[in-house]
């Protein structure tokens, strides 16, 4: 059971890998997006420092979102998810592979990016630090709760439109408790943001694979 797992999640990485580079348009979108914020706000670089957290966190999940509607999507549409479904892998099995494909493929490398454009924000080191931390812990609940939202839309008619209005109100816990973290950490304070993120990020993974798998089961058999 744990080969099928990793040989279907290799599979996951490798299709991301080919898929058009949907990896690299989220890095360049996090970068683009991290690199026009600096210039609109001015060189005021102790606003630049407040407002980092905030931006960095909002454009990392807009990032994440550019491929979650092909994690379930592409096997769906050409009957691949079908023949998975009745390998002896579990579906639940089967949505854990691809939520670790899409935080491999994306939410790992963009908080690898994140200390880097931190620098065009002023961000101390301290800050630095705490924004890599956040996101290395808050970016697997992204890969999570839009697991489930792309299992939900898996057989609407332009679903990957509906799927942010679905999951950008779920994330908001994210996005809050890990521009809190950081802020935390600038102002030397311990405001629980991290212990909080950590938490939901935990919970967000133990139970979106049961979750994104009864809903594959419900599109399947529809």
């Amino acid at each position: 059971m744990s080969g099928a797992f990793f040989t279907l999640l290799l599979r996951d990485l490798r299709l991301a890998a080919r898929s058009g580079g949907s990896a690299a348009l989220a890095l360049a979108f996090f970068a683009l997006v991290a690199t026009l914020v600096p210039l609109g706000v001015g060189a005021d670089l102790k606003l630049l420092a407040r407002v980092a957290a905030g931006v960095l966190w909002v454009a990392a999940v807009l990032a994440a979102l550019l491929s979650l509607d092909r994690l379930f999507q592409g096997d769906f549409d050409d009957g691949s998810l079908e023949v998975i479904a009745l390998s002896p892998l579990s579906l639940e099995s089967v949505a854990a592979a691809k939520l670790l494909a899409h935080w491999l493929s994306t939410g790992l490398p963009l908080t690898l990016l994140s200390p880097v454009l931190a620098l065009l924000f002023n961000l101390s080191p301290v800050g630095t630090w705490a924004l890599f931390l956040s996101l290395l812990v808050g970016t697997p609940a992204v890969s999570a709760v839009g697991a489930v939202g792309a299992s939900l839309t898996l057989s609407l008619k332009r679903g990957g439109l509906i799927l942010p209005l679905i999951i950008l109100p779920l994330l908001a816990p994210v996005v809050i408790f890990g521009a809190g973290a950081v802020q935390g950490a600038l102002d030397g304070l311990s405001n629980g943001a991290f212990g909080f993120l950590a938490a939901f990020s935990l919970a967000a993974v133990l139970l979106s694979p049961f979750v994104a798998a009864a809903c594959v089961r419900l599109n399947l058999a529809g």
